[in-house]
């Protein structure tokens, strides 16, 4: 089976690596179309052996790229067409069609409550949506959260199939020696209290409420993973708070790492941290929280998916919170007095393991190529 993959773009981002991820397991063979912003992860996805096409497109409304593509389509004779993130999902579907491949299926990433990649829903938006989306077979939500979201929006239920993020979990088990190397590698004593955050520094994470949390706990510091727009915002506000030499932005983190890869990995980054905190009200699944959980942190959230579809007892580290100022203040204080000591991997680390959602995938493709869906493990 030959499977073509379009995304919008591929800088380090959760979608972008969790199609990386997901090619590292997928026992078909692959082409992968970025069309524009051919960064890491590009890099990370050719260094695993598929190699990867930029369309170099110029904008939204750059409509030369939609005969390029489908030229890609029909020149690599693809049985099927996969596509991952708004812009990639509206051009590949087309695209698709055009090329005379009818067998298109889309994963929707980043649908929010009030948000589409970070960006706010239109009327517009909704509609372009749904006209590309009645090109494709099916529609693959991240989380049960999101499969309702796209029956809301007018998805029909059975055009909706929930297949999970997932996360490589045996990487990610607590590691002594790691934690300590990666301390001493970003100037961390080896007794500090830290707290972790992990994401696109943007204002929808909230990351300067956890900065005005932290900045309130004694001998509390704040180690945060990613890059993003709200980088300079989030200094200003930790030299405000007068926690400027408490709180370190370690910058974006591709994972899995790859050679071109500075710096600790994110398992490295997430052994030296001693709780996780999550600020962001509005999530599609909440990967950097199963990733925590999975490193055996406890957790705090306020918007997580992933936990929230589950029974409470699937993952006993994580615990919802309020996305007040003070009541994070408050959480951070139980948790640092309690000086909890690392945890099991949850069942729920557990049930999102890649290995597991590239199955249940890989069913979606049989069914939709051959007609017969292949055992999901």
């Amino acid at each position: 089976m030959k499977v073509l993959h379009v995304i919008t773009g591929l800088g380090i981002g959760g979608a972008e690596q969790q199609l990386r991820l997901l090619l590292r397991h997928l026992p078909v063979q692959h082409g992968v179309v970025t069309l524009t912003n051919p960064g890491a992860v590009a890099a990370g996805i050719e260094a695993d052996g598929t190699p990867v096409t930029h369309l170099g497109m110029a904008g939204n409304r750059d409509l030369g790229a939609l005969p390029r593509l489908a030229r890609i389509v029909r020149q690599g004779r693809y049985d099927l067409v996969h596509t991952h993130l708004y812009r990639a999902c509206v051009y590949g579907r087309l695209a698709a069609r055009l090329a005379g491949v009818r067998r298109v299926i889309a994963t929707e990433h980043s649908l929010g409550e009030a948000q589409i990649e970070g960006r706010p829903l239109s009327a517009g938006t909704r509609a372009l949506y749904l006209a590309s989306e009645r090109l494709g077979t099916s529609t693959v939500a991240v989380s049960p959260s999101v499969a309702r979201r796209l029956a809301d929006w007018g998805v029909p239920p059975a055009r909706i199939q929930v297949v999970p993020n997932g996360i490589e979990t045996g990487r990610f088990a607590f590691d002594a020696r790691a934690r300590r190397l990666t301390r001493g590698a970003l100037g961390i004593p080896e007794d500090a209290y830290v707290v972790g955050g992990v994401g696109r520094l943007t204002p929808g994470k909230r990351f300067d409420r956890l900065v005005r949390a932290v900045a309130s706990v004694p001998e509390a510091r704040l180690l945060l993973v990613g890059e993003g727009q709200h980088r300079e915002e989030l200094l200003r506000v930790a030299g405000e708070c007068g926690a400027a030499d408490r709180v370190l932005l370690a910058g974006a983190c591709e994972d899995p790492p790859s050679v071109a890869s500075p710096g600790p990995s994110l398992p490295e980054l997430l052994s030296a941290m001693d709780a996780f905190v999550s600020t962001s009200p509005d999530e599609t699944f909440g990967l950097a929280v199963v990733e925590a959980l999975a490193a055996g942190l406890p957790v705090l959230y306020v918007a997580c998916p992933a936990i929230d579809d589950l029974p409470p007892d699937a993952a006993p580290g994580a615990r919802r919170i309020g996305e007040s100022v003070p009541e994070l203040i408050s959480a951070l204080r139980g948790i640092r007095d309690a000086r909890l000591a690392r945890l099991p991997q949850p069942a729920a680390a557990r049930r999102y393991d890649i290995a597991r959602s590239a199955g249940q995938l890989m069913s979606l493709y049989d069914q939709a190529v051959h007609g017969t869906p292949s055992p999901a493990k």
